[in-house]
């Protein structure tokens, strides 16, 4: 599906060295002259030996190219995970135990609106505003050192994680919702078990399987969704190399980091369904 894309690889390759001649060169060197069904066949051959095949832009092994630019994706995906989770479940758990009052209202109203914002369109009013007028973070880059690091990282990690921690906070408040009308909640009530007690150690855990389940999904998307917020900051990541490949049209690249987004998904996945299993001990795999 690649080669659906409108413009040549080789044309983009030469630029203004163009000539029949070199073309035809270069692109019998980088196989475009056979047939798409051996293309296809030796992109899988590469793959059953563990290779991804060699990138037509920079001409150095695909996979190399990824395991150098995915920690910084997967910094990002942490960061705006935990964030997500550090906001989004006590926020959900407050609206909940608040139901009706006005710290139902004003939360779950912050959370629409948080869902309703583009991360790009937060990430660039971040920047103008604590980068460019307070200077209190940097305006691209991934940092160095820990403090740098940890600075660079804020800016797109609030941008790409806030709208996740919205989506959470309401998951969360109508899964606890559901649990504090069962009957075991009203039991233990009855006997006189702290409503604090009742809340975090049996309520709330029970309502995590729903939250789990978003959680993984978002992971998901936040490992193969970054490129926005890397190209809105200028920091590195699969994402970004995935839209430099397809500006380029580096075949082997947009093919490679696409199945490494589809392992970590597929990865996220077997997690998430661990993680019932932890949540709620009467789920067992057989």
């Amino acid at each position: 599906m690649v080669h659906l894309i409108p413009g040549d690889p080789v044309a983009a390759l030469l630029g203004d060295l163009f000539n029949q001649e070199t073309y035809e060169a270069v692109q019998a060197r980088l196989g475009l002259d056979r047939p798409l069904v051996a293309q296809y066949l030796t992109f899988m051959r590469n793959v059953a030996s563990g290779q991804l095949g060699t990138s037509f832009r920079s001409d150095r092994p695909v996979l190399q190219i990824i395991v150098e630019q995915f920690p910084y994706t997967l910094q990002l995906a942490i960061g705006a995970m935990v964030l997500s989770v550090a906001l989004g479940i006590p926020i959900g758990t407050l609206a909940a135990v608040h139901r009706g009052r006005p710290a139902d209202y004003i939360t779950m109203g912050v959370a629409l609106l948080a869902v309703c914002v583009p991360s790009f369109v937060l990430g660039l009013g971040m920047l103008l505003l604590f980068s460019l007028k307070l200077g209190w973070f940097p305006t691209i880059g991934a940092g160095t050192g820990f403090v740098d690091t940890l600075r660079s990282l804020t800016l797109p990690a609030v941008a790409l994680g806030l709208r996740t921690a919205a989506l959470l906070s309401r998951i969360a408040r109508s899964s606890l919702l559901n649990v504090l009308n069962l009957d075991f909640v009203r039991t233990a009530h009855a006997k006189g078990v702290p409503r604090r007690l009742v809340l975090y150690r049996h309520a709330l855990r029970n309502s995590l399987l729903p939250v789990i389940t978003i959680l993984g999904l978002n992971l998901g998307q936040l490992l193969a969704g970054t490129a926005i917020v890397e190209i809105v900051f200028s920091r590195p990541g699969i994402g970004k190399l995935l839209v430099d490949a397809v500006l380029s049209r580096d075949f082997p690249q947009i093919q490679g980091t696409m199945l490494i987004f589809l392992v970590n998904v597929t990865i996220v996945n077997t997690l998430v369904d661990v993680a019932y299993s932890l949540a709620d001990p009467r789920i067992k795999y057989v």
